[in-house]
């Protein structure tokens, strides 16, 4: 199986070809709105961090910003900073340039003498660099190159008995071609980790899988917090879900049944192929985020309840199997899944469905987040106690 897409100097493909205006703390980043809103093409984030930090999530913030500009759907690179942020606009520049060799420019608000003189430079830098991606033809690519981010967020009791088996066979079917996915959230494994870890490729996965989740419950226990007392959350209670374990058993099944050959840290980009799982928050836009910064050039996003959650730099296509909350957020969820409820389809038989559609959105079709320019960013805080 092939797709149409955009093949990068380092062997990867993108599916996209953006024009990143990337801030590099949360002061730049409506400059970097402005700037992006002027050149077509180009997309912005909106960034919540980036100063006044502790080095751990210092440290993940810089890996995120970085992740983002080497993602495979990104042509090029418009950095703005302000300049007095604790990893300013030219040292992000040195980052990007020794894990990448797309073009990056870097500005800076307070060396630019403000922002009207700042958002003129970035705009001709992002014009420039526009014109030259849209030089780039697209070329046939083998789906082994897809790198799909799998996430579930305002899940109901549909999410866990229809809509992710269903995902769940896509991601097998995809690590068949040898394409991979990335599950994250690794709050919503506990209670069915000892399930999720058999699928373990080696042992040192295996006991990883368990490590993590006891990892953060203890973790949370030492701040006086129970895990159990945030989720479910209202709204997965209202929807069906009674337990984390409920939850946490419908959660997994998004991941497949393939082998796990590898687990990540957040924004860690993978170095295996195949079905891939990554520690993360149980936030789902801080989820997203993460997979996205390791990688993942297209996610696809499980829901009951309905969410209108998208991303600047990869397509999400979201995905219900509750009739009726496609039928009352048919604006924001691309997919009715509800005939596996229906009883009209098997999930596999609508797993390889969405392998089609995944097929089409790697060619060019947007989803519906897209077309709205939808970008939802969160970064996960990672310090924690000793």
């Amino acid at each position: 199986m092939q797709f149409w897409g955009y093949k990068r100097k380092d062997g990867r493909a993108g599916i996209r070809n953006h024009i990143l205006i990337l801030p590099t703390c949360a002061c730049a980043s409506e400059s970097c709105r402005i700037t992006a809103g002027q050149v077509k093409g180009a997309v912005n984030i909106i960034f919540n961090t980036g100063c006044s930090d502790v080095a751990a999530n210092t440290e993940l913030s810089q890996r995120i910003l970085t992740g983002f500009a080497c993602n495979s759907n990104v042509y090029g690179v418009v950095i703005i900073g302000l300049g007095c942020e604790t990893v300013p606009h030219n040292k992000l520049r040195e980052k990007i340039h020794s894990m990448t060799s797309k073009p990056v420019v870097p500005f800076g608000i307070q060396e630019e003498c403000g922002t009207l003189r700042t958002i003129e430079k970035a705009v001709r830098a992002a014009r420039d660099m526009a014109a030259q991606a849209a030089m780039q033809p697209k070329e046939l690519c083998d789906i082994s190159e897809l790198l799909l981010g799998i996430e579930c967020g305002g899940s109901d009791a549909t999410s866990g008995i229809a809509a992710n088996p269903a995902v769940g066979n896509l991601s097998d079917r995809l690590v068949d071609l040898g394409a991979s996915t990335i599950m994250s959230e690794s709050i919503e494994w506990i209670g069915g980790e000892h399930i999720l870890a058999k699928r373990a490729a080696t042992p040192e996965i295996h006991n990883k899988i368990i490590e993590i989740c006891q990892r953060y419950e203890e973790h949370l226990q030492k701040a006086g917090q129970d895990c159990r007392a945030g989720q479910p959350t209202p709204g997965n209670k209202a929807g069906g879900l009674s337990t984390l374990d409920e939850k946490s058993l419908g959660c997994i099944r998004k991941g497949g049944t393939r082998p796990i050959v590898e687990v990540l840290e957040q924004a860690h980009r993978p170095s295996q192929h195949g079905a891939i799982v990554m520690d993360t928050a149980g936030y789902d836009i801080s989820s997203v985020t993460a997979m996205v910064a390791a990688g993942c050039n297209a996610v696809i996003f499980t829901t009951g309840r309905g969410t209108p959650t998208g991303n600047a730099i990869v397509p999400v296509l979201k995905v219900t199997a509750n009739a009726k909350t496609y039928k009352m957020m048919d604006d924001n969820i691309d997919i009715d899944l509800s005939t596996i409820i229906r009883g009209e389809k098997t999930y596999q038989e609508c797993g390889e469905e969405l392998l089609h559609t995944i097929t089409d959105i790697c060619n060019g079709k947007m989803t519906k987040a897209e077309v709205y320019g939808f970008s939802d960013i969160a970064v996960d805080h990672v310090c924690r106690f000793v």
